[in-house]
C-alpha cells in the first residue's frame, strides 16, 4: 500500500473513531449531567449559506433552516475529524501509528479547539471564544473538555488501527 493511501486509510478510520468517542462523551454528559451538546443542524445551516456568500451571521439561530442542515452538519462534523487525524499523521508521521503515544493525540485534540473558537463561532455570531454567549467561560470549558475526549479517541481509534494493520 502507498503511503499516501495508507494515510488517508487510517485518517478515514482514526478520525471517524475519534469522533464516535467525542459523540458518546457527548451523550453521555447529556443523560447524566443534562449537559446540552452543539446542535449539528446549527453547523449544516452555517454550511448551506456559504455559497451565498454569507459566512458570518448575527446569530446563526435567527437564520432561517435550509433543507437537509442536520445531516449535512453531521457530515461536516465527521470529515473535520477525518481531517484533523489526517493533520496528526502529518505532523506525527505514519510511524506513530505503528507505536501510538497519549501526547501528539491529545495535543491534536486540544489544538482542533481553534476551529470552534476562531472559525465557527464568530460564523454563527457567537463572538471569538464564544464571547458572546451568555456564558462564555462555560462554553469555552466544555469546548475545552470536548476537544481533550477528541484527543483521547484519536489516541484509542489509532491504538485500533494497529490491531488492524
Amino acid at each position: 500500500m502507498s503511503s499516501e493511501i495508507e494515510l488517508l486509510t487510517r485518517a478515514l478510520v482514526i478520525g471517524i473513531g475519534a469522533t464516535i468517542i467525542m459523540d458518546l462523551w457527548a451523550i453521555l454528559l447529556k443523560r447524566v449531567f443534562s449537559v446540552p451538546s452543539l446542535d449539528y443542524r446549527i453547523v449544516g445551516r452555517w454550511i448551506s449559506y456559504m455559497p451565498q456568500g454569507k459566512f458570518k451571521h448575527d446569530n446563526i439561530l435567527k437564520a432561517a433552516p435550509v433543507s437537509g442542515e442536520r445531516a449535512l452538519g453531521w457530515f461536516a462534523h465527521y470529515v473535520t475529524g477525518i481531517v484533523f487525524a489526517a493533520l496528526l499523521l502529518m505532523i506525527a508521521g505514519l510511524q506513530w501509528t505503528q507505536n501510538p503515544t497519549i501526547l501528539p493525540a491529545l495535543a491534536a485534540g486540544i489544538i482542533s479547539i481553534a476551529a470552534p473558537f476562531f472559525i465557527m463561532q464568530p460564523g454563527f455570531g457567537f463572538g471569538i471564544a464564544a464571547s458572546k454567549t451568555p456564558a462564555p467561560a462555560t462554553a469555552r470549558l466544555r469546548s475545552l473538555m470536548n476537544h481533550s475526549v477528541f484527543g483521547i479517541g484519536l489516541y484509542l481509534a489509532a491504538l485500533l488501527t494497529v490491531a488492524l494493520w
